[in-house]
This record gives structure tokens, C-alpha cells and sequence, in this order.
């Protein structure tokens, strides 16, 4: 019976496999199909951010993944020569990746290596190692390495923003990946599927910026040189338009280059514009004079006594640098009396002074588009000491961000607007195609037009004769204020540590660009006049000959070139055409500042050998303007 049985199973076994052949095969031949079909990821490209005139500040690079599946049969006999190749190709050594591999948490896949070139991506596809893969994506590069840094932020290993705009802006940039069809053999292996689906990515949007590259290097370049000379712990700079709120430059030093955000230390990486508060000092007093002025207590040519320079409020000692006696309010404003403007904001309700603070944006976000942006101090009425109400009149026991500072004195320099900065001018699709366009926008009117007329000409008067003179431009009107405020330290305020700041905007009398410096623990000088006023000059002096209108604007007060070594230096030249111009003319004489401004308006660039005076230039002058100078400079 045992015998018979078993005789019948290899006819059942037969049977069976009859049954799968002529019945279930097409399915099961299918499903086969099937299973040995899949899909990968086709990546989406992150959109690139360009400056206003197109400049690429940050792109993507093509780079390939490397990963292995250790499970695939044939993998164990090709292992050895496969950890020798990679560690020749990456530069990791053979027992690391082997390492890697043997303490994987997941048991078919272990990453080796990211960011391979295209070079190397094609030496790795001639080997023939079962269970390799490799995935392709998008590296992120920035192109100016740490120039806008703080603006642009960066990303992670996976292309997510961690900050800046290409955090605010991730989901603009980082688009729709899409899938294609593969199949794969017995080892594992993917290969092209031939008439596969494929679902093609939509990458993401172009950003471009309110900020230009040529003008965000200069201002750079004079930050570091001013914290440098000063022996400052950091400093910070914003340039807007304040017309619109288009920020035109922000700089921060210490900074980070966002290629490799890791080497650098978390303060190099704050933007300092937005994220940190400070005592604003005499800058405060644009508010305590606005409120002032509009409350009909003071006129600009009332008399206010200053006294001896000193004066004793609730028990506190104010003082002045020096004792002014009896001066015109307008005066309180140039030569930054705090006995006058605190005895001036004296006459005024607490709830007033309070308000045009909130008025001119302090105490809130300005709401521009980057992260990290912090409201500042501003204390109720209701909390206020005996003290508050006097000490806030000249920029103490309140709290601004340099940004909201900047905005303030925009105000001033439009006529009364309080407006929104932003930084992103508009977005783009990859093919150039317009998405998006951000609109100026006001947030409220924060001063009578005529206020902000009459106060005007005494920040422009501390420019010329007062704090600021370190501020002047030759040929220039400049509007701003000096700011000095000591920092606190073991309970009180410490004469060795404080923030000298300058806010003011050019031309005063149709204003192009509101311009802030702020320099924290200076060694040489604590005062905004003579720590970053110097700063402002410079950067205002470099940024001129970019703005068309104000070039035009500007007088030629170059001295006359006495003849020095080499003999052959011109002894006076004619002034450079100050409109559009179709012939180089003669740079020899200027200094190369000068000519290098005046030929990168024109969109001109240049190639400069040395520094100093121009005593050479190639093309000669006459020559169509070309569009690449070569300059040489003598000191």
C-alpha cells in the first residue's frame, strides 16, 4: 500500500506542473514580469537664486550617490576588489567601507559615499559588482562662497534649506521629482526598462533678488575692513531702497561660507540684521523728535537749555559729551544733546512717546522674507519706571533689530511711509518664464509728510556739521544719525563694551539708498562717528557710480594730479562722461576706485593689477567701450 501510494506522487507532481504550464503559466509568466519591474526616483532640480541683474548666486551641480545591496548574490566573491576600488576612487580606506558595511542598520542597503562627479559616476558604472547602486541628484553650489551668505542660507546633505531664503523659499525651490520605469535582474541590478513610463519632474522656480552682486561685495568688503581697523568683535550692515523697501545688501561679520555651513561656528551663521536686539542709542532720537514735532512741543528753531551738559531726572544722571548751553531743537538733533532731547521728550505723555515707537515699526517684525527675524523691546506704558520715559528718548530700555532700525530712518527719507523690506524680486520658472512679482508695499503711515520735511535738514545738518562729519561724501548730500550705546555688564553699563552705530540715506533730497552700520565691542573708539560713520562713507562712496541718477548727480571734486613717479602721470585730466558713453575714455590719473566704478555701471569688466592710481589702461582711451579693461594701478 506504502509502495503504491508513493507511486502516485511523481504523477501528482506531474500533474501539477502540467496545470501551472497550460493553465496558470500566462499569469504566473506575468506577475514574473511584474515583480521584476520598478520604479526609481528621478530627482527634481532646486531652482537657482540670481542677483537683480542675473548673476547665479547659488545653482546645482549633478552629483551621484553610492550605495550597495551587500545581499546579492555574487557580491561576497567581488567584495575585496570593490572596497580597494571605491577607497581609490572616494579616498576613504578599504577597511572603513567595510566597517560601513558590516555595522549597517538596514540589512539591503548601506550608503558608501554622496556626492560622486560625473567623472567618477562613469568609472563606477564599468564595474560589474552585483548589488551596487547608484542614485543621481542635485548638489547645491554657491558660487561667490560667503558673499550674501546670511541672505542665501543653505542646505542640508538632502537639498532641504536650513536657512536663509532657501529656507523661507524651500518649497519654491525644491519642485516635484518624478519617476522612471526599470527592471531589474536576479542580482539586484536596475537596468533601463524600453518603453517604460516615465513621469518627468517639475524642478523647481528660479528666485531673483533685490541685491546686486558688484554692490554686495563692496559692502562687504568695507564691513570686515571697518571691524578689522576697529578691532571689533562683529559688525553688521543693511542697505535698503527706501522708496520701496528692496533690500540692496546685508552683510554680517563674522560670516560662513554655505558650501560647508559645518566648518563654521553657529554665531558666524546668525544674521546678526535680524535676530539680535541692542540698545539704539542717539538713532532712538528720530522718534523722541518726530513725536515732538508733531505734538507742536518744539519747533526746530526753539531755544532748548542744555546747561552745563548734565542733568539729574528721578535721581539719574544724564549727560552730554559736552556742555552746548543754550541751543536751537535742530541743533539737539546735529550735535546728539541728550540733556536736550530727554528734557524735550520730558513735556510729552508716556502713551505718546510709546506710540511712534509702535509707529515706526518698534516692537514688531518688519516681516521681511528671511527667517530668524525677532521682534525687539518695546515696553508698555503701563511698565514703565520714573526713568523709562526720559532714557527712551535717547535710545536706552528699549530694544530694536538693526533691520527695524533701518526701516525707521526709511520712513524719514521717503516723506512718512513706513514700508516692508524684502529681499526675493521676483520668481521665475527654469525656462525664465515670470511667476510671481513682489509688490511694494506699505504698512502704514507713520509720519505727516511735512514732519518728515522739517526734520530732514537736522540730519543732513549732522552730517555737515555736527557727529556725523565722518559720514560726508564729496559731491553728496548725506541725512543721517550717530548712535553710541554702552553695553550691559555686571548690572550696569560698561564703558569698555558697547555698539557705535550710523543709519542715514543719500541723496538727502530724493533719497536711492537708507544705509545702516552697527559694529559691536569696537577697541578703538566706542563712538558711532568715529566707528562706523567712516564705514558709511566708504561703502557710500564705492556704491554711487552704481545708481545712474546719482552719478549724474554727483560734482567731480578729484584734486588736480601734481606729476609724481612715473614722471609720464598725467598732471590733470578732464572729468569721465558722466552720461552713456559710447568711446573708453581716459582713466590714467584717477584712482582705481573710481575707474572701476565708473566701468562696471557701464557693464564693463574689469581686470585690475595693483591698487592706487590708474597709470595704465588696455584698451587705450578712444577705443568702443569694450567689455573687458585691464587697469594698472600705482600707490
Amino acid at each position: 500500500m506504502v509502495l503504491s501510494l508513493l507511486s502516485i506522487v511523481p504523477v501528482v507532481v506531474v500533474g501539477q506542473i502540467l496545470w501551472i504550464v497550460l493553465v496558470d503559466g500566462g499569469m504566473l509568466q506575468e506577475r514574473g514580469r511584474e515583480q521584476a519591474r520598478s520604479t526609481v526616483e528621478v530627482p527634481a532640480m532646486r531652482g537657482a537664486i540670481l542677483d537683480r541683474s542675473g548673476r547665479a548666486l547659488a545653482i546645482n551641480t549633478a552629483t551621484y550617490d553610492l550605495a550597495l545591496d551587500p545581499t546579492v548574490d555574487g557580491f561576497a566573491k567581488n567584495a575585496a576588489a570593490f572596497y580597494d576600488d571605491v577607497a581609490a576612487l572616494t579616498g576613504r580606506s578599504a577597511a572603513a567601507l567595510r566597517r560601513t558595511v558590516r555595522t549597517r542598520h538596514s540589512r539591503q542597503y548601506v550608503m558608501l559615499h554622496r556626492g560622486l562627479s560625473e567623472q567618477q559616476h562613469e568609472v563606477v558604472q564599468r564595474w560589474d559588482v552585483p548589488g551596487l547602486i547608484l542614485t543621481p541628484r542635485f548638489d547645491r553650489r554657491y558660487n561667490y562662497g560667503t558673499t550674501a551668505a546670511h541672505v542665501l542660507g543653505h542646505v542640508d546633505a538632502d537639498g532641504q534649506g536650513l536657512a536663509g531664503l532657501e529656507l523661507v523659499y524651500g518649497e519654491h525651490l525644491t519642485g516635484t521629482p518624478g519617476h522612471r520605469a526599470v527592471k531589474r535582474d536576479r542580482s539586484g541590478r536596475i537596468k533601463a526598462f524600453v518603453g517604460g513610463s516615465v513621469d518627468e519632474p517639475e524642478h523647481g522656480d528660479n528666485l531673483v533678488l533685490t541685491i546686486d552682486l558688484v554692490r554686495q561685495a563692496a559692502l562687504e568688503d568695507e564691513l570686515r575692513r571697518g571691524v578689522k581697523k576697529t578691532g571689533a568683535s562683529w559688525g553688521t550692515a543693511v542697505a535698503m531702497d527706501p522708496n520701496t523697501g528692496a533690500v540692496l545688501a546685508m552683510a554680517n561679520v563674522p560670516t560662513y561660507d554655505p558650501n560647508r555651513p559645518g566648518s563654521f561656528s553657529s554665531d558666524a551663521r546668525r544674521n546678526r540684521a535680524i535676530t539680535d536686539r541692542f540698545e539704539p542709542g542717539s538713532t532712538f532720537k528720530l522718534v523722541s523728535a518726530a513725536a515732538a514735532i508733531e505734538q507742536d512741543v518744539v519747533e526746530m528753531a526753539d531755544t532748548v537749555d542744555t546747561g552745563d551738559g548734565w542733568v539729574v531726572f528721578h535721581g539719574h544722571t544724564m549727560k552730554d559729551v559736552h556742555a552746548y548751553g543754550e541751543i536751537p531743537f535742530r541743533e539737539v538733533i546735529a550735535k546728539s544733546s541728550n540733556v536736550g532731547m530727554a528734557k524735550t521728550a520730558a513735556q510729552l505723555e508716556p502713551g505718546t512717546l510709546y506710540q511712534y515707537a509702535r509707529n515706526l515699526g518698534f516692537g514688531q517684525p518688519t516681516w521681511i522674507d528671511l527667517p530668524g527675524e525677532v521682534d525687539g523691546t518695546l515696553k508698555r506704558p503701563s511698565s514703565w519706571s520714573q526713568t523709562t520715559l526720559t532714557s527712551m528718548s535717547i535710545g536706552y530700555e528699549v530694544a530694536v533689530t538693526p533691520l527695524q532700525l533701518l526701516a525707521a530712518y526709511s520712513t524719514l527719507a521717503n516723506g512718512g511711509l513706513l514700508v516692508k523690506p524684502y529681499v526675493v524680486e521676483r520668481r521665475e520658472s527654469m525656462t525664465g518664464a515670470p511667476l510671481w512679482h513682489n509688490e511694494p508695499d506699505s504698512i502704514r503711515r507713520a509720519l505727516r509728510p511735512e514732519t518728515a520735511r522739517t526734520l530732514l535738514p537736522a540730519f543732513e545738518h549732522a552730517v555737515n556739521e555736527g557727529t556725523a562729519t565722518a559720514a560726508r561724501v564729496e559731491g553728496l548730500r548725506v541725512a543721517g544719525k550717530t548712535g553710541t550705546a554702552l553695553k550691559v555688564s555686571g548690572g550696569g553699563y560698561s564703558r569698555e563694551h558697547g555698539r557705535a552705530s550710523f543709519v542715514g540715506f543719500f541723496p538727502a533730497d530724493d533719497p536711492s539708498v537708507a544705509l545702516l552700520v552697527v559694529v559691536g565691542d569696537p577697541k578703538t573708539n566706542l563712538y558711532g562717528g568715529a566707528v562706523a560713520a567712516p564705514i558709511f562713507r566708504r561703502i557710500a562712496r564705492r556704491w554711487a557710480g552704481t545708481f545712474p541718477t546719482v552719478r549724474r548727480r554727483l560734482a567731480d571734486t578729484r584734486p588736480v594730479v601734481t606729476p609724481t613717479a612715473p614722471a609720464s602721470l598725467p598732471v590733470a585730466r578732464a572729468p569721465l562722461p558722466a552720461d552713456s558713453t559710447e568711446t573708453l575714455p581716459n582713466l590714467t590719473g584717477l584712482s582705481t576706485r573710481r575707474a572701476v566704478h565708473w566701468l562696471q555701471a557701464r557693464g564693463v569688466e574689469v581686470q585690475l593689477r595693483g591698487a592706487g592710481t590708474v597709470t595704465a589702461q588696455t584698451p587705450a582711451a578712444g577705443a568702443p567701450l569694450p567689455a573687458r579693461v585691464t587697469l594698472t594701478g600705482t600707490d
